[in-house]
């Protein structure tokens, strides 16, 4: 009977990623793995996605409470969507990964080199969506730049047999992608975007505003689990990855370790979580951000932060420290 009573007290939360499981979905599955959201009452199962943006509509709809996507297509997709229950309330890639990625012996080692090349994109991308930013920020002439559309099975092997110059993408994705296809390390300019004039926050964990509504403690439970697994992932690497490789049998184990920490060292431990904790955005830095698309994409409704960020469910902030 008590165990009975244990499971049906558990709360379900499904967790939809926005990509597939490669080594910076590791620590999600290492907190499955040691207990750290069943021993918050929750039972979590997670799902690959398919880009960036594909997690918005997922939480959205109600179809899953939780998911990991793009802060920024969440804002534009707030404005198309007025009053959508879906909401960001941890931020995780507190520097964004977006990046163009480029080969120097195709004649592209910095963002001006762009201009009379072929640029492959994959439409759902978060990098690409953020790309009008970056021109701006660059003074590109974006009418010289051909554009290709890309799958994203197929962005990385075209870079690497030479039918696009440039891809954008995660920079952790796609260098290590291109590695594994052996372009070498050497060959490649990997122009991150946050390095070039973009002052955007990048993905971050999304809820259905509904069910936050009806669970609260159990959404702040689910994030301090999510710090936690990040916390257990920084300090034992190889035990992240194991647990990666239990879902993901086929992946390369070095070269997700090496992705892993590409994503920790660049975007996820940034000056500001080690004084701060992971999860929250500084205010200003969020209102440039703003601004910036503001730059680039027309708002219906005039952009305000707490419509795309509620921090009101983080854990304490000694709780959410990654060292």
């Amino acid at each position: 009977m008590g165990a009975a009573g244990a499971v049906s007290a558990e709360t379900n939360m499904p967790f939809a990623l926005d990509w597939k499981f490669e080594g910076p979905s590791a620590p999600y599955f290492l907190a499955i793995d040691s207990g750290l959201f069943s021993g918050a009452g929750l039972t979590v199962e997670i799902t690959e996605g398919q880009g960036s943006l594909d997690a918005i509509p997922k939480v959205a709809t109600g179809a899953f409470p939780v998911g990991f996507a793009d802060i920024n297509s969440l804002m534009r997709f707030l404005d198309q969507n007025p009053g959508a229950p879906v909401k960001a309330v941890m931020m995780v890639y507190d520097k964004p990964p977006f990046a163009v990625v480029g080969r120097k012996s195709l004649g592209v080692t910095g963002p001006k080199d762009l201009e009379g090349k072929v640029l492959g994109a994959p439409p759902p991308d978060g990098a690409w969506a953020q790309f009008p930013i970056f021109a701006a920020e660059n003074g590109l002439d974006t009418a010289s730049i051909t554009v290709e559309p890309v799958g994203f099975p197929t962005r990385e092997p075209m870079l690497a047999e030479g039918k696009v110059a440039a891809v954008t993408g995660f920079s952790f994705s796609s260098t290590l992608n291109l590695k594994r296809l052996g372009v070498p390390a050497d060959d490649l300019s990997v122009i991150l975007m946050a390095d070039n004039g973009v002052a955007l926050y990048g993905n971050a964990i999304i809820v259905n505003t509904d069910f936050a509504a009806a669970n609260p403690e159990a959404v702040t439970s689910f994030l301090g689990a999510i710090a936690a697994g990040w916390k257990a992932a920084i300090a034992d690497p190889d035990a992240a990855i194991a647990a990666l490789l239990q879902r993901n049998p086929a992946a390369d184990s070095d070269l997700e370790k090496e992705r892993l920490m590409m994503a920790v060292d660049a975007n996820v431990l940034t000056d500001y979580v080690k004084a701060n904790g992971i999860g929250g955005v500084d205010a200003d830095r969020m209102a440039k951000a703003i601004e910036q698309t503001k730059s680039v994409y027309t708002f219906t409704t005039e952009p305000d932060a707490a419509l795309y960020f509620d921090s009101s469910f983080l854990p304490a902030a000694d709780a959410r420290m990654l060292q």
